[in-house]
């Protein structure tokens, strides 16, 4: 896939960067921006386990990536005052590996999963009565002298975090007591987020600066964050540091981000059904043969934003472009389908 200065994924950048990110992200509520519906459900959990002297219940976060579930974690885990480990789904290959994380925790634990939904099936079957009764059945041997051996495990939380919360398991999902959606955030939050990172990151940033990136920042703080350090870059070198209106256009047009936070890639996909299909309705596999890509590559990372603000829909005959693309490109609509869009 082609590397997108506005993908949400993290990318070897922000790797490269990983202790400026911890730097950048909030470590209580009071520092968190944004979701405030979640964060009163929290707090009020976080408060009511906390008189009891007892752990949180179990959460699952879903969502969009990018828009902060392993920053929840961890301020989860700082309201708790509770150690917080992290893993992900993938990296829990066989039970044994999990047997090894539950049976190392501590009574108040944290255990951040990531990406839970990519949880091999034996593993998320032994980790049903982990979560509900504290207890880890592993076999010990195999064949015929094979037993079953209970251990009991200390009272934890699991934080699983996913953008597919459909392709979770229902037993998995149903042993969470907490289920929360993180929405995408509005322009206000955003230019909050980034005057904040500018602030940590000692990088002075007019209004109006902070503004343009917060309506190119596709309502996403991961990538709020990633155009400020590359805008940042490019007044350093071509200025005095300073981000002004002007420095922040022209770093924009050079990393060539529009208005609305499309890429040359997202300009690519509606141009494409445009110029070849009238605007649609076409398949997302012929769309995805037409641009080179992978039909989940549109699917995970094209299509939602793009649907988000309106410039693509689904139809049941296939993907199709709006009125507003039309005049966001600049293209003139098929005259058979002016009276139809």
């Amino acid at each position: 896939m082609i590397e997108r200065i506005v993908t949400t994924s993290s990318t070897p950048d922000d790797v490269t960067e990983v202790e400026l990110e911890v730097t950048l992200r909030p470590k209580d509520f009071a520092n968190y921006i944004g979701q405030e519906r979640l964060k009163q459900n929290l707090q009020l959990a976080i408060s009511a386990a906390k008189k009891r002297g007892e752990p949180l219940d179990h959460v699952l976060l879903y969502g969009p990536p990018g828009l902060g579930k392993t920053t929840m974690a961890s301020v989860i885990a700082h309201e708790m005052d509770a150690t917080i480990r992290i893993t992900s789904g993938p990296a829990i290959e066989r039970a044994g590996d999990l047997a090894s994380l539950l049976t190392n925790l501590q009574d108040g634990d944290i255990l951040f999963v990531d990406e839970i939904h990519r949880l091999n099936r034996s593993v998320e079957e032994i980790l049903y009565s982990a979560m509900e009764d504290f207890k880890l059945d592993i076999m010990l041997g195999k064949g015929p002298s094979a037993r079953s051996l209970r251990l009991d495990l200390p009272k934890f939380t699991i934080i699983g975090a996913t953008t597919r919360a459909g392709a979770l398991a229902a037993p998995l999902r149903d042993r969470f007591g907490m289920v929360h959606r993180l929405e995408f955030y509005n322009p206000e939050e955003i230019h909050k987020i980034i005057e904040r990172a500018a602030q940590i990151l000692n990088v002075q940033i007019h209004p109006e600066a902070a503004q343009a990136l917060a309506t190119r920042a596709r309502l996403t703080p991961r990538i709020a964050n990633r155009l400020l350090k590359r805008v940042r870059d490019y007044a350093d070198v071509n200025g005095d540091g300073i981000i002004d209106a002007n420095i922040s256009t022209q770093a924009l047009g050079l990393l060539e981000v529009d208005e609305l936070g499309l890429d040359p890639s997202d300009r690519m996909i509606l141009t494409a059904i445009i110029d070849n299909y009238d605007g649609g309705p076409v398949g997302v596999e012929t769309l995805a043969a037409l641009t080179a890509e992978e039909r989940s590559t549109i699917e995970d990372f094209y299509e939602p934003y793009l649907m988000q603000i309106g410039l693509l829909e689904r139809t049941s005959r296939g993907r199709k472009v709006t009125h507003k693309a039309y005049k966001h490109l600049g293209k003139a609509k098929p005259k058979e389908q002016s009276s139809l869009l």
